[in-house]
């Protein structure tokens, strides 16, 4: 059997995220693409687009329904990203018309994160069927939330990412992909976890009080977690968009989701410190990353 590395202290000494010297631009530290949310999450991508550029992405496009992008851009909540809005439909959900307003951003993207806010497995099929069908051979991927469901569907057409993707399943996204109870995952996780890497060529990151990583060439790295506290809506939008920024920066899966969740988990113990071990928001999370990256 495979042997479980801690996500530790040493791990992270071990395997630093990519350095930018001198010369650096905006652009070669990464360019990442957020496509998400719905009418019922509006706000989900305001949380992975922040969390993208505090690990150090140098750019940031977030595509949302019309009417969140009004939010998102006129409202200025992100005013370092470019905001793409999409059609959507009846349910609120982004449009299996977006295909064509895409294109362009994802050719001139390093990294996509697709899925945080999406309140429709459909809706989340479509778009990634639409995302599988554009010419993206180096550009590596983060698939989230319900986008992880509908992945089963879809994996022959996913081997085109073989080896450039991140799955961030929770108990309940791991289920609707293996079809195995959730309970059985609770029992297994570590197994269930490299399972899937293998059989989809992604880094799984197989969230829960305790994470669990797996590589599909077995490697399996184990995080204690961050505290009860990291258990809170928009919690794991912020993990995604912290593994896709560090994607951009060309970080490897392995490393970008092991410094993902470490980042992720260590800044919810800062956090707790000064505001308390339950009750923070997801959003206070990101303002931790840079304190921790190395310089």
């Amino acid at each position: 059997m495979t042997d479980t590395i801690p996500l530790d202290s040493s791990w992270i000494a071990a395997n630093p995220p990519p350095v930018h010297g001198l010369g650096t631009t905006k652009n070669s530290r990464g360019r990442v693409l957020a496509i998400g949310g719905s009418a019922m999450v509006p706000g989900a991508l305001r949380l992975t687009g922040e969390a993208a550029l505090r690990v150090g992405a140098g750019k940031l496009q977030m595509a949302t329904i019309e009417s969140a992008a009004i939010g998102l851009g006129l409202g200025l909540l992100v005013p370092e990203a470019g905001v793409l809005a999409l059609p959507q439909d009846s349910d609120g959900e982004i449009d299996g018309a977006a295909g064509p307003l895409l294109e362009k951003s994802l050719n001139g993207c390093d990294t996509l994160i697709i899925g945080p806010g999406m309140g429709s497995t459909d809706a989340a099929k479509a778009l990634l069927q639409l995302i599988l069908m554009q010419p993206c051979d180096k550009v590596t991927m983060v698939v989230d939330a319900l986008a992880i469901g509908s992945a089963r569907d879809l994996r022959e057409t996913l081997a085109a990412f073989d080896g450039r993707m991140v799955f961030t399943p929770h108990h309940g996204e791991m289920a609707m992909l293996t079809g195995i109870d959730e309970d059985a995952i609770a029992q297994s996780p570590e197994k269930i976890a490299r399972d899937v890497a293998a059989q989809y060529g992604a880094v799984v990151v197989l969230k829960g009080s305790d994470t669990v990583i797996a590589a599909p060439d077995g490697t399996t790295l184990h995080y204690g977690g961050g505290g009860t506290g990291l258990a809170t809506g928009g919690s794991g939008d912020v993990l995604a968009g912290a593994i896709g920024g560090l994607l951009s920066r060309g970080a490897s899966p392995i490393i970008a989701a092991g410094w993902g969740v470490w980042l992720h988990g260590q800044s919810g113990r800062r956090v707790a410190t000064t505001s308390g071990p339950i009750g923070f928001l997801a959003r206070e999370i990101p303002a931790e990353f840079p304190r921790l990256l190395p310089q």
